[in-house]
Parts: C-alpha cells; sequence; structure tokens
C-alpha cells in the first residue's frame, strides 16, 4: 500500500512547482519589421517588469526605435525617439532602478535584459533583445553585477533575426546629457530605420 503521507508530499510538490511556472503578463512590440511577444518574469525580476511596464502604460516605447544592432549579440532600443523631421533623439526618463542580475536568469538568446551604463544601478528605460547566448552578461559578469533579464521572446523570434540582420552603420543622433540634448555620432545603428510603433500589455 502507498505511503498517504509520500503522496502528499509529491502533490504539495508537483503543486509548487506549476505555481512557479505560472506564466507572468505579456507584452505585443509592435516594430516596422514585425511583431514580437514577450512574456515577463514579475517572480524573478519584479522591480524591473513593475519600472518596464509604467513605460509601457504611457505609451514611452511608442513611435521609438532600435538604435543598437549587432548580430550574434544583441538588439537594443527604448531611449530614441523617431521625431517628425526625421531625426532621432533621446528621451528623457525617470529616476534608475536597482540592477536584479542576480535573480538567476540568463541572457540567452531571445531574453529581454536592461541596457545601463557603467553603473550597475543606472537602467531606466532602454532595453536589449540578446540575439545569442551571451554568457559573458550574466551575474557576476566583468563588474560584479551584470545586466538584469527580466522575460523572454516567446513568439516572433523570426522577426528578431530580421532586425538583427538590418545593414547598420555610423549616425548622429542627438544624446541626452541632463535636460541637454547634443548631437553625438554613435556606431551599429541601423542604416535604415527600425521602429517599435508600440508596445502594449496583451494578457496579465
Amino acid at each position: 500500500m502507498k505511503n498517504p503521507a509520500r503522496l502528499l508530499v509529491i502533490a504539495l510538490v508537483l503543486s509548487g512547482s506549476i505555481l512557479s511556472a505560472e506564466a507572468g503578463p505579456k507584452v505585443l512590440v509592435k516594430t516596422s519589421h514585425g511583431d514580437i511577444t514577450i512574456e515577463l518574469n514579475e517572480e524573478k525580476a519584479p522591480g524591473t517588469v513593475k519600472n518596464f511596464l509604467v513605460y509601457v502604460n504611457e505609451g514611452f516605447f511608442d513611435n521609438t526605435v532600435f538604435h543598437r544592432v549587432i548580430k550574434d549579440f544583441m538588439i537594443q532600443g527604448g531611449g530614441f525617439a523617431l521625431k517628425e523631421d526625421g531625426s532621432i533623439e533621446q528621451k528623457a526618463t525617470k529616476p534608475p532602478i536597482q540592477n536584479e542580475a542576480k535573480n538567476g536568469l540568463k541572457n540567452k538568446k531571445g531574453t529581454i535584459a536592461m541596457a545601463r551604463t557603467g553603473d550597475p544601478h543606472s537602467a531606466t528605460a532602454q532595453f536589449f533583445i540578446n540575439h545569442k547566448d551571451n554568457d559573458s552578461l550574466d551575474f557576476p559578469s566583468f563588474d560584479g553585477w551584470g545586466y538584469a533579464v527580466f522575460g523572454e521572446v516567446v513568439a516572433g523570434a523570426e522577426v528578431l533575426d530580421k532586425i538583427a540582420a538590418v545593414p547598420t552603420g555610423e549616425k548622429t543622433l542627438k544624446a541626452r546629457s541632463g535636460e541637454s540634448l547634443r548631437e553625438a555620432p554613435m556606431q551599429d545603428v541601423p542604416n535604415e530605420n527600425v521602429v517599435i510603433q508600440s508596445i502594449k500589455v496583451v494578457t496579465e
């Protein structure tokens, strides 16, 4: 006869596994090259997801661009707006957030992570989607912190590949320094704009 207590333990373990694997909110990233659906991991990166969704719900990412694209590395966006005159201008953001790179999530191909400066706790709105397994970006990385992953692509992987393959070069963008803007030449900018038309929550 099977041990009822043992069966109960197994049931609880299975139940816990199911709960821990519960799907997080999804966002639809509509781009000029197609749509990408990303599932966010609130459990592992609660602060990062909360910050990202604030920007999403405010429409902050609408009509921004992927301003840095490196095939077999990553595509980066979320910070530069495409203006009516065709110029690309860095947007003002909210205060930076704490780095959650210690959450155990890895910078695997198709995951989304926060972009930042040399300061580990400087991430605001810019993000990148890994185009390969970037183990060197995982905690502790080269600076004792790494880059915080907070979700993964669940549909539209072919669009990620399409964007990663666009021709790039040097282009002058308007970068922000405090409250002022200055023209700055940047590398790995798509020759033809890759526009993030909108990012919207599709499930919660």
